[in-house]
Formats: structure tokens, C-alpha cells, sequence
């Protein structure tokens, strides 16, 4: 008899990829780190190879991993479909409403989505992904997501503009560069819309600068910054400072980036157009609040 792969299991497996690691995962599915861990060792076991191994504090794909990753987003994504279409939009297990958000802002973004999905299904479980922008709009359009709020420029994808993340520089508290090297820059790794934005800032103003630290998500960036191995441009809705750094106001002014939203074909318009407007919303008042 042939292995199964358990389609829980390789739920969390996709939550690990999609939320950069075991914890983060496990708040997301709402489950202990160790019921994670205890799912990705049994797709270990029943491919008989690792599919994650550890890189210092990060987790790591193996090649293993990577190609199963790719099958379970597509099991995944054949099974949730599948669900909506035998029980219909409005069923009980059609309550599931699957809501995606770029890393930047989404700690404001998300809980304003999540609210304007209830206001419209209040029996809805909700479910969120945060992952960058190209992932996002390719979530939704396999129907894995149904709606997204993504960094515009990051990808082709056609959206629905909702406003824009102001864009400001930070460092660790008392942290100088030297006036004799490049100024050192921490960003995520390419292709990222804000890296190119400092990068072209820093030029544009005759400041040497240099990437000296890059991660795959923002919260390796928010680590490298509080190391004070260098700046980072970071997206800051409503003004909040993020934990542990400080705000760098010599460094040249950059624009804010622009968001959209995309729902995924066939999703209840009075419920994306109700979330659309809640994040529309939202970016409005920021904007005012950074303006007073």
C-alpha cells in the first residue's frame, strides 16, 4: 500500500513556509509549536527524508521540502476548492474565508480585515497568510486565498488600490555609521519594492550604501536592525515605532509605497468589497494621523 500524506500535516508544513517559521505557524493555526513539529516529522516519515532543517534561528527547506511544499500548496489548494464548490459559497464549511497580507503593516491591516469579513459572515472562521506580495496574488489566483492586500509595485498582478504605508528609517538605539564606509543597509532579499526604494533614495542623495545583512521576511530584517549591523527602510502605519528601534530622521525622506487588494475570481463581492473598503479605510486615517 502506498504512503498517504496527511492533509492536515501538510497544512502545517505550508503554514511554516508561510509565516517564516514553527512559531509563528503554530499561533497562526491556532495549535502548540509542538503539534507543528509533530506534523512536519510525520511527512518526514512518511517520505522517509527531512523537509526542514535548521539554519542557525531560521528554519530551512530541504530539497525535499521545497518539492513537497509545491505539492501540498497544490493539494491544498485542490481540497479547499473543492469544499467550496460541493457545499456552495454560503455553507457551513464555505465559512472559511482565507485573507492574505503583505509583511508590511499587516499587524494593522489583518485586524481590520478579519473584522470587515465577520461584519459580513460573523459565523466565518477566519484564516490569515502573511507572505510577500507575489506569493499573495499567486495564492489567490489558484484560489488559496480569497482576498489579498499586497505591495503594489511587487507584482503584475491587476488590484484595486486602497492607499499607500508611509516609508521612514530605522536603527538600533545609538547606533552611528562610520563616515569613512557605505552606509551598511539590512532589507529583505530581492526582488523587494522598499529595498529598491532606499537603495535609489540613498543614490539619489550621493550616500554610498551597501546591503551588509538581507533576510527572507521582515522579522529577520527587524532582528539585523536590532543587532546594529545597519538602517532599514520600514513601512510604519500610524506612526508606530517598531520594538527596539529608534527612528533615523538624517537619512533622505522616501515616498510611501502604494498597496492593492485582489480578491480571487468567484469570491462574494459584498464581502471583498466590504474588506477593500475597511483596509481603504484604515490607510486614510493613518495617513491623516501622520499629517496632524
Amino acid at each position: 500500500m502506498r504512503p498517504t500524506l496527511d492533509i492536515v500535516a501538510l497544512r502545517s508544513l505550508v503554514a511554516v513556509a508561510d509565516y517564516g517559521g514553527f512559531h509563528r505557524a503554530a499561533g497562526a493555526l491556532a495549535l502548540s509549536q509542538s503539534a507543528v513539529s509533530q506534523h512536519v516529522r510525520r511527512l518526514e516519515k512518511t517520505l522517509g527524508a527531512p523537509v526542514v532543517e535548521r539554519d542557525g534561528r531560521r528554519t530551512r527547506f530541504t530539497a525535499h521540502g521545497t518539492q513537497l511544499l509545491e505539492e501540498a500548496r497544490l493539494i491544498l489548494g485542490a481540497h479547499d476548492g473543492a469544499v467550496r464548490r460541493l457545499l456552495g459559497e454560503d455553507g457551513p464549511a464555505a465559512a472559511t474565508v482565507v485573507i492574505g497580507a503583505t509583511e508590511h503593516g499587516a499587524d494593522q491591516i489583518l485586524p481590520v480585515l478579519t473584522e470587515a469579513v465577520r461584519a459580513v459572515r460573523p459565523g466565518a472562521e477566519v484564516r490569515v497568510r502573511i507572505d510577500r506580495s507575489v506569493r499573495l496574488t499567486d495564492a489567490v489566483e489558484r484560489a488559496e486565498a480569497d482576498l489579498a492586500v499586497y505591495v503594489t509595485e511587487a507584482t503584475a498582478a491587476a488590484g484595486t488600490p486602497v492607499g499607500a504605508l508611509p516609508l521612514r528609517w530605522y536603527a538600533a538605539p545609538g547606533w552611528t555609521a562610520s563616515a569613512a564606509a557605505p552606509l551598511p543597509l539590512v532589507a529583505i532579499n530581492e526582488p523587494c519594492v522598499i529595498r529598491r526604494r532606499a537603495l535609489t533614495a540613498l543614490a539619489a542623495h550621493d550616500i554610498p550604501a551597501t546591503v551588509v545583512a538581507e533576510a527572507g521576511y521582515l522579522a529577520g530584517v527587524l532582528d539585523a536592525a536590532r543587532a546594529g549591523l545597519g538602517v532599514a527602510l520600514l513601512a510604519v502605519p500610524g506612526g508606530q515605532h517598531p520594538e527596539g528601534l529608534v527612528p533615523r530622521d538624517d537619512l533622505p525622506a522616501v515616498s510611501p509605497v502604494p498597496l492593492s487588494a485582489r480578491p480571487r475570481r468567484g469570491a462574494d463581492p459584498s464581502l471583498t468589497g466590504t474588506a477593500i473598503e475597511a483596509v481603504r479605510a484604515l490607510l486614510a486615517s493613518r495617513e491623516t494621523d501622520r499629517a496632524a
